[in-house]
């Protein structure tokens, strides 16, 4: 699904979609062909968009900021560009057989167990938490299913030339080997202190650089579910009830380790099935069919691990060592043997009595915290503050001085321990001061974190008085620069004028260093990845200068060595540098196959429709 709708958003960040038009219904969106998109279905998308994005960021996104961002534009690329597919999907007749599904169920990561094996009860628990019945969740992996199947027909398996792998494993491994000196300070002098004139006229010139930003006074204070669940009288009996009434949790459920042959047809189960009822051993009639041990092992399992109900059933009602009647199952005609049985095993109300009750305390607390959020609002909303609010329920409010966007005190340093998971400081520049915000919702536990503007300090400009010190280093620090910077252009002149590098170097009595193996994108130590770009734009025998690893230092080198990487066609860097092309030529296919399909259905939009949509938005 991921890839789908990557190579979907980047077809249009390629191609765009089709006009604007006017005229149809009030409730139509856009048309794709003869398809209409709803407007309500599109609203209902987007709003369930922008509150999954909400809950990632650990705040509303109003709907001014989703507009900026252009997420109205890219769920309906989206919706636009699936519709698309699934058209051309059924013009095409295309299809998904229910065991080719059941494979991909049974075999996606995500619904398998601790044991490795798929668990119908994890897989019921998740697709219902994303809102999904059973019917409605595979017939959307189906249409998923099928997207993927068109799309890898389109993209193929692009051939890349031999010709481009080998300029990218150029780019990539191409190893290059300097001489090189480094100028610092001891080269750039005594350096006298500036003049107040000269250093009054580098303030004025650079000003904006020393400037002070806005700083912001704001009040905190932190709602967790812990913070009530400490206050939470959890009884004996409330305990065992909760022990008895979630006794299956504590529950480890039987497990078998069943074996498996699958026959096409009931004849040939029914003739399998006197064989061994004559002395075959099962082992033996796998061998007769040319099947290995591992063609038949179904793993240790619980029954709910079981796709095909109809085996489970048959072989959770089986002894140890018993063979099964044939079977005629989801996907063939089985028979089944239990090779061995793992007991059911429940801990004891002692076991789990501590961590039950801390899971009661928890659950309580949850319920109580919407209760708690609203009797704070409403003290806030009766005039008192938001630290008078706070600490009527026990929360301690915590005041920040001083904080500007960025996150730090006006000494520079980072402010510690600000609520994890919610980006209070970006709200707090977006507020005013003593306006009523909405809390923002911890993502981690569902707590809530409420900030006050007290006060503003704008932005202003600062005295050299104010930044004499800040200003005197930088000054030092551009001279020591240039100093350094004629230094080298000097020892360049040299070199250019027929001296050795060595020579050059011992002119000016510095010690020549040699680095090899030198390649893009990987700076050694010493060397900024801007003086590794440099290194590399300069030719072989050839010299340059470029900053070191602070303004303080300038390397002065010499390319001696180049050294051209071979294509080894089997090498893992090749391979991986060749589905890299393969899979950026397989997004060029797709973004070209889905423009031409909207083009030959035409593909238009009620902008006015979409405007509303986008602007209507609410967050819950």
């Amino acid at each position: 699904m991921g890839l789908v709708l990557g190579l979907i958003a980047i077809s249009f960040a390629i191609w765009g979609i089709g006009d604007i038009f006017r005229g149809f219904g009030q409730s139509t969106l856009a048309k794709v062909g003869g398809t209409e998109i709803r407007i309500e279905t599109f609203r209902q998308l987007y709003q369930d968009r922008l509150q999954q994005l909400g809950r990632q960021l650990g705040r509303p996104i109003l709907p001014d900021q989703a507009r900026a961002l252009g997420l109205d534009r890219q769920m309906l690329n989206q919706v636009i560009a699936e519709t698309v597919l699934d058209n051309r999907i059924k013009s095409l007749q295309l299809g998904l057989s229910d065991a080719e599904m059941a494979r991909r169920i049974t075999e996606n990561p995500e619904f398998k167990g601790l044991n490795g094996q798929f668990d119908r009860m994890r897989f019921e628990a998740i697709i219902r938490n994303r809102g999904f019945n059973e019917p409605r969740f595979l017939a959307e992996q189906r249409r998923d299913a099928l997207r993927q199947q068109l799309i890898g027909t389109v993209g193929g398996d692009p051939f890349v030339p031999k010709t481009a792998l080998e300029a990218f494993n150029r780019f990539q491994n191409e190893e290059r080997t300097v001489e090189y000196v480094v100028l610092g300070t001891a080269q750039a002098g005594d350096i006298a202190d500036p003049t107040p004139e000269a250093l009054g006229k580098y303030f004025e010139e650079r000003k904006v650089a020393f400037r002070s930003p806005e700083f912001r006074k704001v009040t905190i204070v932190v709602l967790k579910p812990e913070d009530i669940a400490a206050r939470m009288e959890i009884s004996a009996d409330d305990l065992k009830k909760a022990y008895e009434s979630r006794k299956s949790r504590y529950e480890t459920p039987e497990r078998r380790k069943l074996s498996q042959i699958v026959f096409p047809n009931m004849d040939e189960a029914k003739a399998a099935a006197e064989k061994l009822a004559s002395g075959t051993t099962f082992e033996a009639l796998a061998a007769e069919r040319d099947l290995k041990p591992s063609d038949i092992d179904l793993g240790t399992v619980t029954k709910t691990a079981l796709v095909d109900r109809a085996v489970g059933d048959a072989a959770f009602a089986l002894k140890s060592g018993e063979v099964s009647a044939p079977i005629e199952g989801r996907f063939g005609i089985a028979i089944v043997k239990v090779e061995a049985i793992e007991p059911a095993k429940t801990l004891t109300f002692e076991e789990v009595s501590a961590d039950l009750k801390k899971d009661l305390a928890t659950e309580k607390a949850r319920n109580e915290l919407t209760h708690a959020q609203e009797k704070i609002e409403d003290e806030r909303l009766g005039g008192a503050s938001l630290a008078e609010a706070g600490q009527k329920f026990g929360l301690t409010p915590r005041v920040i001085e001083a904080i500007d966007r960025t996150g730090k005190d006006p000494s520079g340093n980072a402010v510690a321990d600000l609520p994890e998971g919610v980006d209070v400081v970006s709200a707090a520049f977006s507020a005013d001061v003593r306006a009523e915000n909405e809390p923002l919702r911890l993502p981690s536990n569902g707590g809530y974190v409420w900030y006050d503007v007290d006060s503003i300090t704008p932005s202003r400009e600062r005295t050299l008085d104010e930044v004499k010190d800040q200003v005197l280093a930088r000054w030092r620090e551009d001279e020591i620069a240039n100093r350094l910077r004629t230094k080298a252009t000097e020892m360049l002149d040299k070199i250019k004028a027929g001296a050795s590098f060595a020579d050059a170097a011992a002119a000016s009595q510095l010690k020549v260093e040699w680095r090899p193996g030198i390649k893009r994108g990987n700076p050694p130590p010493g060397f900024s990845a801007a003086a590794v770009a440099e290194i590399f734009r300069t030719a072989k025998d050839a010299a340059g200068s470029v900053e070191g690893a602070s303004p303080a230092e300038r390397i002065v080198f010499h390319v001696t060595e180049i050294k051209v990487p071979t294509l080894d066609p089997e090498a893992a860097d090749t391979k991986r540098i060749d589905e890299a092309l393969r899979q950026r030529a397989t997004e060029d296919l797709i973004a070209q196959y889905i423009a031409r399909l909207q083009s030959e259905v035409g593909v238009t939009i009620n902008q006015s429709a979409l405007n509303q949509v986008a602007g209507g938005s609410q967050q819950n």
